[in-house]
């Protein structure tokens, strides 16, 4: 039986990683750390029940409550009190890129940028993404694949994919 303990050594190590994936599914470091927030909340409800290892038990309720957020968003002009600062030239570059990607991710579709970021950046194997996302390894690989596909054509992200390899 897990108990307070688990919990609290799962959070603690497990933490950074889960916020990462929360963050390159939503695009938005306070709605990541709301999101993780949430779904370590569900998961501590359920955790006597979770099992040994409770990573799919936990990035599927991420994805869901994440899934569940995006559907009732509202998705226009967020305004700010001040402009945010403008990078160095160094830094510029790699921003540049890491935005770029981060875009080319939102133009996926829900369930591709899910597998996509569970398997790239959560370093899931397709087995694990398959319990999460209640599917089979099939449609993992084969979303995976249809979102690279899109991710390759991207022009900003066809660009920075082909830089990495």
């Amino acid at each position: 039986m897990r108990d307070r303990a688990d919990f609290e050594q799962y959070v603690k190590e497990r933490s950074p990683r889960l916020l990462r994936a929360a963050y390159l599914l939503c695009r938005d470091w306070g709605t990541a750390e709301d999101l993780l927030q949430t779904a370590l909340a569900k998961a501590w409800l359920a955790w006597r029940r979770v099992g040994e290892n409770p990573d799919p038990y936990v990035y599927r309720i991420l994805v869901n409550t994440h899934a569940t957020w995006w559907r009732r968003r509202w998705r226009g002009e967020l305004p700010s009190e001040t402009l945010p600062e403008t990078p160095d030239a160094d830094t510029a570059e790699a921003v540049a890129t890491r935005e770029a990607v981060r875009q080319a991710l939102a133009r996926l579709p829900v369930r591709q940028r899910a597998v996509i970021v569970l398997r790239y950046f959560a370093d899931l194997p397709d087995r694990q993404i398959a319990e999460i996302l209640d599917c089979s390894v099939a449609t993992v690989r084969s979303q995976a694949s249809r979102a690279l596909r899109k991710l390759r054509v991207d022009p900003v992200a066809g660009a920075v994919m082909t830089m990495g390899s």
